[in-house]
């Protein structure tokens, strides 16, 4: 390109995450606009038809949006109970939509659906990557959405660019490509005149003064300008970088034109599960902890002992997510529980040892295992 450079990270990239979001797909009544659909898969089948080509996943909201015209709905129903409905509809009909436009490039389509809960329990995330890496293996374009139709509001993603930052570390993507109705990143309202777009974005300190909340807008979705450089923060903090581009520009985008805007990671991949215990999963109760154990788990990436905990806070079971407080109630961590909640008020204060001795083997564990916890940095 004349006077441009080609964007190297892209060009680079041997796997790539592609998130595209309801307004993009849909038309303003709220069905899906094919020729919107067929523009995408255009861009994306082109991606595939490169020599070198790249594996591929999409992420793909609309199955709300898509499910409200065939159900009489004149907008997007604010109830849980009648999203989900829109979604079971919905869903079948995206899906649909994709596999016959895949299907002009010869390109088989998988679905698969997550919930949050899919992704912080340790067998479930095992497998959702499996059955990702397998259908990129068997030459299969993975199609993944928030599974709307059972997930509750406590254990939602929430938007699926969050998701789609996820899934990118899920299944080790080398970037991560946000398509939206807005081009760029811009320090304003785009909207507005006098604002610029933002070609780069190195680190948090380039988004000073930036005004993000109104630098986009959420349409028939639920995401919006805010939701993507949070996706974003979360893609660059495990070493992934971003691209944000109107869904109009995804094929210069995957070209590594430099159109949108590009942010460059910050950090390296961590464990893969701690970043999703992190950004994906809901606490559904709190253990409190003395000075040591909150410096032994915080300060020394130690195992956190019943001996540590002074306070039991939450219905939970064994497995589910729980919050770490210090001693101010300030939250330090988050681990997944290895006891009920109702099994813990006995063992509190008590050394692994002792517990052995009156209660079994079985109760000479961890609280929290520190290959199950993740500190959070305030």
């Amino acid at each position: 390109m004349t006077g441009q450079t080609l964007r190297q990270d892209v060009l680079a990239a041997r796997r790539i995450v592609v998130k595209v979001g309801s307004s993009s797909l849909t038309t303003a009544a709220g069905g899906l606009d094919a020729d919107r659909v067929d523009a995408l898969v255009d861009a994306l089948a082109k991606v595939r038809a490169r020599p070198d080509a790249p594996d591929v996943v999409l992420v793909s909201s609309g199955a709300i949006a898509a499910g409200l015209a065939p159900l009489g709905l004149a907008k997007r129903p604010s109830d849980l109970a009648r999203q989900q409905a829109a979604a079971s509809v919905g869903q079948g009909l995206l899906v649909a939509r994709y596999t016959a436009s895949f299907a002009r490039y010869g390109i088989r389509v998988g679905q698969v659906l997550l919930t949050a809960e899919d992704a912080s329990r340790r067998s479930h995330y095992r497998n959702a990557y499996r059955t990702l890496d397998q259908l990129l293996a068997m030459g299969a374009m993975p199609v993944v959405n928030e599974n709307d139709t059972v997930a509750t509001a406590e254990i939602r993603f929430g938007d699926n660019d969050r998701l789609a930052a996820l899934v990118a570390h899920l299944v080790r993507a080398d970037l991560l490509v946000l398509l939206s109705d807005v081009d760029a990143l811009y320090d304003g309202n785009p909207a507005k005149p006098g604002t610029t777009r933002i070609d780069t974005v190195r680190g948090p300190h380039d988004l000073d003064g930036i005004e993000i909340g109104s630098a986009g807008k959420a349409g028939v979705g639920t995401g919006g300008m805010v939701t993507k450089v949070e996706a974003a923060r979360i893609a660059t903090g495990a070493g992934i970088p971003v691209v944000l581009t109107a869904a109009s520009h995804a094929a210069e985008a995957l070209a590594g034109r430099p159109v949108g805007t590009l942010f460059l990671r910050t950090g390296s991949r961590s464990a893969d599960r701690l970043l999703w215990l992190e950004h994906a999963s809901t606490p559904r109760g709190a253990l409190h902890l003395d000075a040591g154990a909150v410096d032994a788990v915080v300060l020394g990436g130690k195992s956190l002992l019943p001996a540590g905990v002074t306070k039991v806070e939450g219905e939970f079971t064994a497995g589910d997510p729980v919050d770490l407080l210090g001693e101010n109630g300030h939250i330090v961590a988050r681990g997944l529980v290895n006891f009920d909640a109702r099994e813990l008020p006995r063992l509190l204060g008590r050394s692994t040892r002792e517990l052995a001795q009156e209660l079994g083997a079985a109760y000479e564990r961890e609280v929290v295992h520190r290959d199950d916890l993740v500190v959070l940095r305030g």
